[in-house]
């Protein structure tokens, strides 16, 4: 198992971020904010393969 970088655990962290935040837009009923949101943590995730 190797570890984790940096680079990483920053990119990580900014998909948690988005995904959270798209969840409270929802909840909130800023669905077209949180189709936004989502879609800026998909393509922050792709850093992550």
């Amino acid at each position: 198992m190797s570890a984790m970088t940096l680079e990483r655990i920053a990119w990580s962290a900014v998909v948690a971020a988005c995904l959270v935040t798209a969840l409270l837009l929802v909840v909130a009923g800023y669905l077209g904010y949180a189709g936004v949101t989502v879609a800026v943590g998909l393509s922050a995730a792709i850093n992550l393969r």
